[in-house]
């Protein structure tokens, strides 16, 4: 059975422990579409890509 080899002190215990909490994902509205989508991340909403407001890929140029 495995021992720790030295004592984890009362900090650095409880500094893991605050992370263990389920967390809600953050959603945010694109200021252009209005629809809600994770923070951070692209999005898809009608054949475009979106990421900060602004359309990084549109599938019908990308296949013409």
């Amino acid at each position: 059975m495995a021992h720790p080899k030295r004592r984890v002190g009362k900090t650095r215990r409880d500094k893991r422990r605050a992370n263990d909490h389920a967390v809600i994902p953050q959603l945010a509205i694109d200021p252009t579409t209005g629809e809600y989508h994770l923070s951070h991340r692209a999005h898809w909403y009608e054949g475009r890509l979106y990421y900060n407001g602004k359309v990084i890929i549109d599938k019908a140029e990308a296949t013409a």
